[in-house]
Parts: structure tokens; sequence; C-alpha cells
């Protein structure tokens, strides 16, 4: 879209606000399908609701494409919201379900890794496509979004059901087929499966006498209050901190720089998916053999040096080629930070420390809190900046990065290694929630590594 509405805004004529609406609404609809996401894949399973998540976008991507106003537009933006919101909320637990201890870190961090490579892909189409004329290319750069989509159709005749949802649905057996495929030692795939019998609370009969998952969710016991700030703070620091303005608005942020040529605008934005690219892929290698906060301070510290320097240079080094060289930069320095750790690890975090019984259920609350965040953030990005300047909007986010690192700091243990069951047991203590066996100064061995 941060390409297409260049182009959206001068064949259909819309405001700014319209504008923001557009673009900030993906966000905030798609809370809706993130909070239906947890009910409907207790139901219907895991692996369907992938499959629904794919038909709806769909649905919404054709109707952007032919869409011959703002209004018809608005509505496509819609279903695209609601199928996203199905996405992000159960791609990163299926994964998380079905994966090894060992390799569970790098595999929940796909769904971020085909992100970035979606973000990739539209910048280069959004290049490809910008000389059709104002009335096709627009539509042809949103028409390419359904492809994807449909490789999923080909892909549940291969992919199995998640085996934490069929013991949920007492099919025990077809659970230890599924966990058989992922692990070759017969005797480690009974441990494995005694451990998710026992948290999903079927081996005594407690399935039929646990609290409704809502009830327990709102009147959380001090261990679930504890995984609720970890799990739904993370995914509310990950968009507070501006990344969805620096991918939707990055011909905006160049133009403010002094890019004026659209081609520019959008060959600058290539760079910038490239970045957020390849360094997704530096984190999938690192975060199961250095751990997720070790991470975490390299990223949120890197994103917070890289915001309040494009503050200051959109602030007060003017249109010149410095300065544009320097926003470029940040731009590219804040997206690699965050794909090293906040992109990745807000969604491995959310879907390994719930309880089996609530997994889908909170996972998808703290789905809500990043669209509703990644809305605020990209409906107001313009107006904001507006009011207080592009520069004073990037210096607020740089504050609110500086935070995050904090918020790691106190709030969010070190789950490398441990089963989805072990760390469960880490929340049940206080000081190891806050602990967890990794200190700042393991970031500073970390940076050494690299």
């Amino acid at each position: 879209m941060s390409g297409a509405i260049i182009f959206i805004q001068e064949d259909l004529k819309i405001s700014e606000v319209q504008e923001e609406v557009l673009v900030g609404i993906l966000s905030i609809i798609s809370l809706l399908g993130s909070l239906a996401g947890g009910r409907t894949s207790d139901i219907i399973g895991r692996k369907w609701t992938i499959a629904f998540a794919a038909v709806i976008f769909q649905i919404g991507a054709a109707i952007m494409t032919f869409a011959p106003s703002f209004q018809i537009l608005m509505i496509g933006r819609v279903f695209a919201g609601v199928g996203i919101g199905f996405g992000v909320m159960i791609a990163p637990v299926y994964i998380a379900e079905i994966s090894p201890t060992v390799d569970r870190g790098s595999l929940t961090s796909f769904p971020e890794i085909f992100i970035n490579l979606g973000i990739l892909l539209g910048y280069v189409s959004n290049y490809a496509f910008s000389g059709l004329s104002v009335h096709i290319n627009w539509r042809v750069m949103l028409a390419v979004g359904i492809l994807p989509s449909v490789f999923i159709g080909f892909a549940l005749f291969i992919i199995p059901e998640s085996p934490r949802w069929l013991v949920m649905q007492n099919r025990v057996e077809d659970a230890r087929s599924v966990l058989l495929k992922t692990n070759e030692n017969e005797n480690d795939v009974d441990e494995r499966l005694s451990e998710i019998v026992a948290a999903a609370g079927m081996s005594n009969g407690e399935k039929n006498e646990e609290k409704a998952v809502w009830r327990e969710l709102l009147s959380p016991s001090p261990p679930l209050r504890r995984m609720l700030i970890t799990g739904f703070g993370i995914q509310c620091f990950q968009q507070i901190t501006g990344i969805d303005a620096t991918v939707y608005y990055s011909p905006e942020i160049f133009k403010e720089a002094g890019i004026e040529n659209n081609s520019k605008l959008l060959a600058a934005t290539v760079a910038v998916g490239v970045t957020k690219t390849a360094f997704i892929l530096i984190a999938t290698s690192l975060v199961d053999r250095v751990g997720r906060k070790p991470l975490l301070y390299v990223s949120t510290i890197g994103m917070t040096v890289c915001l309040l320097t494009l503050s200051l240079t959109l602030g007060f080094l003017g249109h010149g080629q410095l300065g544009i060289a320097l926003a470029v930069l940040c731009v590219c320095g804040n997206v690699a930070f965050f794909s090293v750790g906040m992109g990745p690890i807000c969604w491995i975090l959310t879907s390994e420390i719930f309880p089996l019984r609530l997994r889908a259920q909170a996972s998808a609350l703290g789905a809500v809190g990043n669209r509703v965040c990644s809305g605020l953030v990209a409906m107001s990005f313009l107006s904001l900046s507006r009011t207080i300047t592009v520069g004073g909007t990037f210096f607020l986010f740089a504050l609110l990065s500086a935070l995050s690192v904090l918020f790691a700091y106190k709030c969010v243990p070190e789950t490398k290694g441990k089963s989805l069951e072990q760390i469960e047991l880490l929340f049940e203590n206080h000081n190891e929630w806050q602990g967890s066996e990794v200190e700042m100064g393991d970031s500073e061995h970390l940076v050494q590594k690299a």
C-alpha cells in the first residue's frame, strides 16, 4: 500500500484524511480477525483457520483490485484486514505447537520472515509497475497480493494439524502420529505427548472442570497476569515504536528528507525492504543459539538510536544530500534492528508463554493489542507529522523505543531451550519472570560475536 497510495491519491482524488484511514483501517479491522481467530482455531483447528484466513484475504484483494471508488476500496481493505488478523494470530501458534523444542524459536520466526519478504516484494512490485498508467498501476500492485495466499491452498494437502490441538480434541493417537513426523525417537515422542496431555488438563479429567477461558483471562492468577503483561506488552511495544509508520509511509519520510521524484522514492523503499528481509534471516539463525533477551536488547537499543538520529536529521539537516543519505541510513537501520529482535521475538514469545488451554485465546488478545497500536500509529502519523513535524514524530517514537528497553529488562524471561510446558513454570516465580538466566551484559557478548 505504501507505493500504491501515491497513485490511488492521484487516480481517485482522495484526501489526506482518507489516505490515513485507508492505510490504518487494515490494522484496526484485523483485530476482529485476531479476536475471532483464537476461538475459531479452538473449534475447527489451527490448520483450517489458516485456510480460512487465506480465503478471506483473497476476497479482499480481489475487491480492492477492481474497486471503482474509495468506498469499494475500503470494503476490500476491510476483508483483507480480517484475513490478516486471522493470519497473524494463528501462524505463530501453529508453528510453535508443531515445532521441536530445539528449533521452535527459529521456526516460529518464519511468519516474520515471510512478512518481510512480502513487504520487499510489495516494494519491488510498486517500483516495477509504477510506469503503468495511473488508473492501472495501483490495481496491479494490489492484485499480486492474491498470489501468495493461493499457495496456501496447495500447502493444506501437505501440512498436518497441530498435535496440541488434536490432544485437546482427545485425538491422542493422531497427535502422536504428527509428533513422529518431527521426531524419529519414539521414547521422546511419548514423553512429549505425556507433557502435552498433562498440560491440556486431560490426564486427570480436568478438561471439563476448567474455568471458561475468557473468564480466566479477565480474572487471571498471578502467574497468568505476568504472562499477559509480557505477551500484551511486547505486542504493543512492537508497534508504538513506529515500525508501521516507517513501512507504510517511507515515501513520505524520504520526501520530507528531500527526495522528490516518485521513481526515486519507490527505489529508496526497495532498499528498506531488502534491509528488513536480510536482517530477519540473521535473527532466525541466532534466536535459538543466543536466546531471546540478548537479541531484544540489541534490537531495542539500536532502534532507539536510529529513531533519535532520524528525528534530528529531519529536524535540522534540511534537504541536502547529507540529510537524504542519513535519513535513508536511519530508516534502513531502524528496520534492520527491528528485524533482528523486536519483529520476530514478539511473535515467538506470545506463542510460547501461555498455557495450552489458553494459548489460542491469549495469543489472539496479544495480536489485538498489536493491531490496535499499529492502526493508531498508521491512522495518526500524517496528522501528527503536520502538527509536530515528521522529525518530532520520530522523536516521540524514540522515547517509546527507549521505554521498550526497560520493558525487555524487567518483564521478558528467557525461553530459549525450554519446552512450552517448562516455560509456564517460569511465570510461577516472580523472580524468575524478571530475571530468567540472562543479563544485559549478554547482549554485549552477542555484539562481539557478530
